[in-house]
């Protein structure tokens, strides 16, 4: 009997770079793009879980970890990353079969532009907390939240701009968005809260209790590490900036589940998220956690979107 959980890596030239993907199980194609600075490593253990039903390919974005640009990185488009996710679900799904597709944070931005330009080839989409800020009560202050992390990354370095989103996006009890006043002030509580997590961290909650991560682990909270400068500067701003087609996505919501984390409802992008939901008829559905909620529960929010997926 085939092993589902094993893993076959591949490259897939798309324009402009060349695409590290790896896939395991059979079944219907899922694809799960990683969002924040992670890459195909983020998604090990809910792909595992998974591959017992779905034919799951997980991959590294453009500019990051495995997956080279053929030219100096730049700023990138949610527009480009969608039209990566199609020439990978055509190289998967050759026979024209439309794929399922889950994405977070920046990645359900790349997952709502997918379902915009390209509805034909998908048959279910799930964009858990898309930071847009077009779809924010006050979207200037959103800008204004992302420039300044984007700012802070550019004086000072990585961890300020980390610390400075956090503060950003986790608003004190009874506020319903973030200034960009409270983000530049940080604060130690909030730091560990939405976002990509540090290395250290990531291995903290990977870990069963004391037990240390492995070598493999290691290196790839390394690697994912090693991507948040070109998330800082490319990513973060150009993709909160995004302004959806909403015309499109209406048409397509029936296809379309909008994921909001149980921890994280009113933080910045499940309130984004919401507000999508509400603007084009989409569904809703709640995950494990919070922002990062695939990271903090992977088996209980692998559980949740097997069932987000096979709902009719």
């Amino acid at each position: 009997m085939t092993d589902r959980t094993a893993v076959r890596t591949g490259l897939l030239t798309v324009d402009g770079a060349t695409l590290h993907h790896e896939v395991r199980g059979e079944g219907p194609l899922l694809v799960m793009m990683p969002g924040g600075s992670a890459d195909a490593g983020i998604y090990d253990a809910i792909a595992a879980d998974l591959a017992d039903r779905w034919t799951v390919a997980t991959f590294d974005p453009r500019g990051y970890s495995r997956s080279a640009l053929a030219g100096p990185v730049t700023d990138q488009s949610p527009a480009t990353h969608a039209d990566d996710i199609v020439r990978l679900i055509e190289s998967l799904s050759p026979d024209g079969a439309p794929a399922a597709l889950f994405g977070s944070s920046s990645s359900a931005v790349v997952a709502l532009a997918a379902l915009a330009r390209h509805p034909g080839r998908l048959s279910r989409v799930v964009a858990h907390e898309p930071p847009v800020v077009a779809l924010l009560p006050d979207p200037e202050a959103g800008r204004a939240l992302f420039a300044a992390v984007r700012e802070a990354f550019r004086r000072d370095g990585v961890a300020a701009a980390m610390t400075t989103m956090a503060a950003g996006l986790a608003p004190e009890e009874g506020e319903a968005a973030p200034g960009p006043e409270r983000a530049a002030a940080g604060s130690e509580q909030s730091a560990a809260a939405e976002e990509p997590p540090t290395p250290e961290q990531t291995a903290e909650r990977a870990a069963t209790g004391e037990q240390a991560p492995t070598a493999e682990q290691a290196a790839t909270f390394r690697r994912m590490h090693a991507n948040l400068p070109v998330f800082l500067e490319h990513v973060l701003c150009p993709f909160s900036g995004y302004v959806p087609d909403l015309v499109a996505l209406k048409a397509s919501a029936a296809h379309l589940v909008v994921g909001v984390g149980r921890d994280s409802r009113a933080l910045l992008p499940a309130v984004a998220a919401e507000g999508l939901a509400r603007r084009v008829g989409a569904g809703v559905a709640e995950f494990p956690g919070g922002h990062i909620g695939l990271t903090e529960h992977p088996r209980a929010f692998a559980a949740r979107l097997r069932d987000v997926l096979a709902a009719p």
